[in-house]
């Protein structure tokens, strides 16, 4: 990923791209890129095509592919939804002529460059026009990106904005923000104008102005309750009130974290890996690595025993009337004593 865009950042365009997975802000992030260095601002009406390839036929987005730019040298054709490179069924609405693809990858015009996006977790692997496309496209696989990628992404973010970040204030802006990239791109541009051009971003700073997610605010919940210090808790559990977020969507994140941390414990017993449970649980391995840290501080029967809790604690909310903010405070207590 970052080698493609480097590539493209120096100006050293391959004619075909393949862009696939379901990280849509990678593949957002490449497009925008591709614009910005191959095309002008005055080209971009007359040298710019995007077409949805579940609407329009492949042979009419390789006709305009092979016409000659009109005041520039370059056209940039996107082909989107390429849902041909994959196994799923349902979405075809227009037959493709895929032979018309198969001899347009073997001589390519020099003048075009041509994107292909599948935002697709996998393709099929088996297809001919896959295994060509593999060959001879240049391919970014916009997956969710490990610790040490996403690492490397929030340097090469910050390093565009021409600022410098301390290695504590990566970690710390990657645990308090979370690992969404949009929220991660925008945490990162306003610390960047707030200590300006040349200067660096230090983990006081993170600290001071990072917004933290909801997941992150529950992850801080539960450890203030493992460490008993139960009005920091409720401190926390007061301001997203405050925020607005509903008592049952708190409930429910504060759940599906003590299942992380079950099943987190539970792999890590069997032998999994950091990634091999990231994959098995799909969620990113960076929060597993955190709940694998929360998991050493409870046994099995107390994470079971507090999972009941929750689900009393839901019932209580759908069935009682009681006051769904008394509701969560008495779960609060209860887990304190349980942890």
């Amino acid at each position: 990923m970052i080698d493609i865009w480097k590539q493209i950042e120096k100006m050293q365009f391959s004619p075909i791209y393949l862009l696939y997975g379901i990280e849509s802000y990678l593949i957002n992030e490449t497009k925008q890129k591709l614009v910005k260095n191959v095309l002008t601002d005055e080209e971009m009406d007359f040298n710019l095509a995007n077409y949805d390839l579940e609407e329009t036929s492949i042979e009419v987005a390789l006709e305009d592919a092979e016409t000659f730019p009109f005041m520039g040298e370059k056209r940039l054709i996107f082909l989107h939804n390429a849902f041909f490179l994959t196994s799923e069924k349902g979405k075809q609405r227009v037959e493709h002529n895929l032979s018309k693809l198969e001899e347009y990858i073997q001589n390519p015009p020099p003048y075009t460059i041509l994107v292909i996006i599948a935002p697709y977790e996998k393709l099929d692997e088996r297809k001919k026009i896959t295994k060509q496309l593999k060959k001879h496209a240049s391919i970014l696989e916009a997956k969710k990106l490990n610790e040490i990628d996403l690492k490397k992404w929030v340097l090469q973010k910050v390093a565009e904005n021409e600022v410098h970040i301390d290695d504590d204030a990566v970690d710390l802006l990657i645990t308090l923000a979370g690992t969404n990239l949009m929220m991660l791109s925008a945490e990162i541009d306003k610390l960047s104008l707030f200590v300006g051009v040349s200067n660096s971003i230090k983990g006081e700073t993170v600290e001071n102005l990072t917004s933290r997610s909801l997941e992150q605010n529950i992850f801080s919940l539960v450890d203030k309750v493992v460490h008993r210090k139960i009005s920091e808790a409720l401190r926390i559990y007061y301001d997203l009130l405050k925020q607005n977020e509903e008592p049952i969507k708190i409930l429910s994140i504060l759940a599906n974290q003590f299942r992380l941390l079950y099943q987190t414990k539970e792999l890590q017993r069997r032998g999994y890996g950091q990634q091999q449970m990231a994959t098995y649980l799909k969620v990113h391995p960076f929060r597993i690595k955190l709940a694998a840290g929360q998991a050493k501080l409870f046994s099995e029967e107390e994470l079971k025993r507090i999972m009941l809790l929750c689900a009393d604690s839901d019932y209580q909310m759908k069935t009682s009337g009681m006051n769904k903010i008394m509701i969560i405070e008495m779960l609060l207590f209860k887990l304190s004593k349980s942890a």
